[in-house]
């Protein structure tokens, strides 16, 4: 994150533990920087870093509103609500982060903890101040002179040379692949206890099940994880969050969601495809599961951010219109709306709303073959 010098100059401080004067600085400034990312983001990182969480919760969801997917920024959301021990809404974030970045290591360690700890009070206890950093995302290093930069440059290039070298001379194990074998999942078994009261009492929900319709959904779920059927496997842990089951359930649920990998047109089971029927009957079983539906596109917006367009569900051929559905991809992609397409995505509420529903786009497949 490049900063200009007034932004340089309190990263630089705050670097330091210098808090208060680095706060002072960027307080002075608001009306300057009004809309501005950077501005809002450091702040948040500061804030955090210092324990004014109250500000930086402010300020992160200001940031959000201008970059939503910004992994730093949800980071950052995240460690305030586990602080809070608001797992759930913590691991929501974690999982949007991993979704983008999957080898992103806070969130790895994050999600490992909020597994090992599992009750408030054992996660409360590990979470000490000095702890709860390591899982926030850092101060922005502060701005360098074109010099230092090109110090910097040849040091890590020789770094990698050397590095290079001890690595093909002592021939190092290659980058490691996805097993073609099943998924391992022996820590995500149900317990004893928990299959002896796998569901709750009282409250509110959408899904009432019997004790053996929750372990029957959950070992489906599973049985569908190890076989790389992710999005099969999503429909049943939906309808596990959503229904009486147990919390301990349900926390293995959210957990095992972080472990699901997200698609490409190549990798897809479409066997495992919802129809656009399936989805709008019962949205909720559908949350964050990818589809690929085909259509064309209409009412297209493109900047430097965003693309939006509505999709036409199913009138490639031009004669059956099962739906539309708003999509969003979070850069600028390139679309013909004179030809059919394919729509990898995923299934998130819309403004909100449950029943109101939209993609988030993977990847657009776009050929004379659809025709």
């Amino acid at each position: 994150m490049k900063l200009d010098p007034l932004l340089s100059k309190a990263a630089r401080l705050a670097r330091k533990k210098d808090y208060e004067n680095a706060v002072k600085i960027l307080k002075s400034e608001e009306d300057r920087y009004y809309g501005s990312f950077k501005y809002y983001y450091i702040f948040a990182v500061i804030c955090l870093h210092s324990g004014s969480h109250v500000e930086a919760l402010s300020y992160f969801r200001q940031a959000r509103k201008i970059k939503m997917k910004d992994p730093s920024t949800m980071l950052g959301l995240a460690a305030l609500y586990l602080k809070r021990m608001d797992t759930v809404q913590a691991v929501d974030y974690y999982l949007d982060v991993k979704e983008g970045d999957p080898k992103n290591k806070i969130t790895k360690r994050a999600l490992e903890i909020i597994r090992k700890y599992s009750s408030s009070d054992d996660l409360s206890e590990w979470l000490t101040p000095k702890k709860q950093k390591k899982l926030s995302p850092p101060i922005p290093q502060p701005s360098i002179y074109k010099r230092a930069v090109i110090i910097y440059a040849f040091l890590i290039t020789a770094a990698l040379i050397i590095i290079s070298g001890i690595l093909i001379k002592t021939r190092i194990l290659p980058f490691p692949t996805k097993n073609p074998g099943a998924r391992p999942a022996t820590e995500f078994v149900l317990t004893r206890e928990e299959r002896t009261e796998p569901v709750q009492t009282g409250g509110s929900w959408s899904y009432i099940l019997t004790r053996d319709q929750v372990t029957s959904l959950y070992d489906r779920a599973i049985s569908l994880f190890t076989s790389y059927r992710d999005e099969a496997a999503k429909v049943n842990i939906n309808r596990i969050l959503e229904s009486n089951a147990s919390e301990n359930i349900k926390n293995k649920s959210r957990l095992l969601l972080t472990y699901m990998e997200v698609p490409g047109f190549d990798s897809f089971n479409r066997n495992d495809n919802p129809s656009y029927a399936e989805v709008i009957n019962e949205p909720i079983l559908y949350r964050n599961v990818h589809v690929i539906w085909r259509g064309m596109a209409t009412n297209i917006e493109v900047t430097d951010e965003y693309t939006v367009f509505d999709l036409l569900v199913g009138y490639d051929t031009r004669t059956t219109l099962e739906g539309i559905i708003p999509v969003i991809f979070y850069s600028p992609v390139s679309i013909n709306s004179e030809r059919p397409l394919e729509v990898l995505g995923k299934i998130t509420p819309s403004y909100g709303s449950v029943s109101d529903i939209r993609l988030e786009g993977v990847a657009i497949h776009q050929s004379g073959r659809l025709e």
